[in-house]
Parts: structure tokens; C-alpha cells; sequence
């Protein structure tokens, strides 16, 4: 690590001729970073074991592709052999006001606070690119970057540059954020110095598991993906479990419930980015008005946010669902109007969301009709009807 140097450009930055990390994070808070880590690229063993665990217990769900490979996650250089050190950049998206407000609106839509505003991963690129950008130029250095693109373990490494920890709810904590970090790192071949990693702060609370609607976390720090509202609500594919459905509420798109109660938020920061500022109209949407949404509508709603990468179809499901858990009998027409929707999807949780509603039965009296898609018809003989096989 002798010699390493970013360049005499920055010998204006106090200690940067010293240590290349002050540089660094020198460049990376203008950026709009808000928090800069040094780990090693090597082997975490125990990391390892314990995504293999897992993997093996099958709580990864329906989203096979983290089962591939799992060996390669644990290690960055199984990625790309010529790396040395991981640089993870973090940058807050600290709320405003109380996420968990509009559980309470049982008429309105409650949308994950990362998710109000423009996509992360397209904030995070830019800025991780400018600063490996900034890297090579002084240094000569080969870089690589990533933003949820490679199989990256990234909460432990964060962890193991000092960034966090990894509360029991599995999601990285700071004394400084709270837990509300966007993460994204720079692999190099340049050997930094290494940042002391962060310890378990989490003591005996236990909130963030205390407040789960569906009960997903088997024990502290782990999770079981298949139940929780985050998976349900995003990357399942399918119809979701009628079991899990009444638990979900009016989440339309993840959830922060065991984020929002961490203590540790108190000493958190609010975003600073303008990026990550909340879209007013994701606050608190009228589910009424989403529900009608066509393909069109939908993306125009949401260019530009990661609701859109689970198209309309998943979404509309997700707001039929939050319909049939409002208790408002104002919403059976809404609800009824999706019984002829396009997507077998959005009709099965339209059935579904006429059981639950006041009044909601009488929509369903004409029964299902020509209707031919075996999950809508399971719907049908759920709320009493005969279905022919």
C-alpha cells in the first residue's frame, strides 16, 4: 500500500497525501455520497455460509437467479480476479415525515419510501461512475462498478468497510443514517487501506422483528423472503398466498415497517439529494385511481421509478389487494370493473378483493362466465362459486 497516491491535484485536501482514502471520500461527499467504506476484495467464509443456508432453506422464493452461483457472492474476486479493494459508497434517502402514516388510509396506497422518488440505481450509477471515473485518472487504476448488477453480497461487505452493520431485520444500519442507505460499490486493483469494520449495535432490541405483518424473520438476522411483503409485493411473480393477503394492508409496493421503527433513525439524516426527494403524488395515492391504470397510463405514471420494472400487471394486483383489505364498499366498483381486465392476474385479485368488501358479494353474482385461466376459476370456487372443472 506504499505509494499508493490519487495525485498532486489533491494535495489541498488535508491528509490526502497520507492516507489515498481521505482524497477519496473527499471526492465521493461532493458527489452526494454520504458515507464511504474500505474493505478488502477477498473471501468472507462466514458470509458465505450463511447465504448458503439461505439458499438450501429455500428463502430465496421464486428468485432463482440468487441461487445461482452462490459461491461466487461471498467473494469479489470470484467476480473479477484482479480486484484488491471495495470502495462502497452509501447515500442516504431518509424520509421527511413517518413513512408508516398512510397504513392508516386504508383508501390510499402505501408505496416503500425508496420508491417515491427517481430510480436509485440510476442516481447511484451516474455518481459511482463519476468518482471511478475520477479514480483511474489520477491513479491509473482499473475499476469496476455496481449497483445491484453483479453478485455482490453488498450489506456484509458494507459492514466489513465500516459503512454498517446488519441489523436483525438483515438490512444495513448506521449510527449516522439509520436505515436508510442506498448502497453501491467500486471494485479496484489498487490495494487500499483497509477501514475497520462495523460492529453489532443492535444490543437487545428487537422492533424491527416485532413489527413484521407476516412474521418473516424465522429468528434474528435471518429472513424468509417467501413471507415477506417487500418479495410479495415486487418480485413475486403470481398471485400471492391467501393466507399473506389480509396481512399486507395497503402496501402497494414493498414495505418499511421494519426499517422505520429502528431507534437508530433518530440520529438519521434526511436526504439531501433532490433525486431522492419524494414524487408528491407516490405519497399517498388513491387506490381507486390506481386501480384503473392501463398499460399506457401505467408507465407514463412511473417513468422513471422502479415501480415500473414490475409492470402494470403485478402493480394492479398489489392495489386489488390493498382494496379488498379497506373495509370501504365505496371501492366495489372499482373493484368490479377489473372483473374483465385483460391480465388473468388482475381479475383473480378482483374476485378476491369483491369477497372482502361490504356489498362486494353482489358483484359476483353472475358468476365467472367463459373465464378459462385455472387461477381466476380457483377465485371463483373460493367465494362459493360451482365451477365445471
Amino acid at each position: 500500500m506504499q505509494g499508493v497516491s490519487v495525485g498532486n491535484r489533491d494535495a489541498a485536501v488535508p491528509g490526502a497525501a497520507r492516507d489515498p482514502r481521505v482524497a477519496i471520500r473527499h471526492r465521493a461527499t461532493a458527489l452526494g455520497f454520504d458515507a464511504v467504506g474500505f474493505a478488502p476484495a477477498a473471501a468472507d467464509p462466514a458470509t458465505g455460509e450463511r447465504y448458503r443456508r439461505f439458499i438450501a432453506l429455500g428463502r430465496h422464493g421464486t428468485m432463482a437467479w440468487l441461487a445461482h452461483d452462490p459461491e461466487r457472492r461471498a467473494d469479489p474476486r470470484a467476480l473479477w480476479p484482479q480486484a484488491r479493494s471495495a470502495i462502497v459508497c452509501a447515500m442516504s434517502y431518509g424520509p421527511a415525515g413517518d413513512p408508516l402514516a398512510t397504513l392508516r388510509r386504508r383508501e390510499r396506497g402505501t408505496i416503500s419510501v425508496y420508491a417515491r422518488h427517481r430510480d436509485y440505481h440510476d442516481l447511484l450509477k451516474g455518481r459511482l461512475k463519476q468518482l471511478a471515473g475520477w479514480l483511474h485518472g489520477r491513479t491509473g487504476a482499473a475499476v469496476k462498478v455496481f449497483v445491484d448488477t453483479a453478485p455482490i453480497l453488498e450489506k456484509p461487505l458494507a459492514q466489513r468497510a465500516g459503512v454498517g452493520w446488519q441489523g436483525k431485520h438483515t438490512n444495513l444500519v448506521s449510527r449516522g443514517f439509520g436505515s436508510w442507505l442506498f448502497l453501491g460499490e467500486i471494485l479496484t486493483d489498487l490495494a487500499l487501506p483497509a477501514d475497520a469494520p462495523e460492529i453489532d449495535h443492535c444490543g437487545s432490541c428487537r422492533r424491527c422483528l416485532d413489527i413484521c405483518p407476516t412474521d418473516a424473520f424465522p429468528a434474528p438476522y435471518q429472513l424468509d423472503a417467501r413471507r415477506c411483503i417487500s418479495y410479495l409485493t415486487i418480485e413475486h411473480k403470481g398471485p400471492i398466498g391467501s393466507e399473506l393477503r389480509p396481512l399486507i394492508g395497503n402496501r402497494i409496493y414493498g414495505c418499511d415497517d421494519c426499517l422505520a421503527v429502528c431507534p437508530w433513525n433518530k440520529f438519521a439524516q434526511l436526504a439531501r439529494e433532490a433525486g431522492l426527494r419524494a414524487r408528491p403524488e407516490l405519497e399517498a395515492p388513491a387506490l381507486a385511481d390506481l386501480a384503473t391504470l392501463d398499460d399506457a397510463a401505467f408507465r407514463r405514471q412511473f417513468a422513471g421509478s422502479p415501480i415500473k420494472r414490475i409492470g402494470r400487471e403485478r402493480f394492479v394486483r398489489n392495489v386489488l389487494i390493498a382494496i379488498g383489505n379497506s373495509g370501504d364498499g365505496g371501492l366495489v366498483a372499482t373493484a368490479a370493473a377489473r372483473l374483465g381486465d385483460p391480465a388473468p392476474l388482475v381479475r383473480a385479485m378482483a374476485v378476491w378483493a369483491l369477497t372482502r368488501l361490504p356489498g362486494g358479494r353482489a358483484a359476483l353474482a353472475t358468476g365467472p362466465g367463459a373465464e378459462g385461466d385455472r387461477d381466476v376459476l380457483a377465485e371463483w370456487r373460493a367465494a362459493g362459486h360451482i365451477v365445471q372443472p
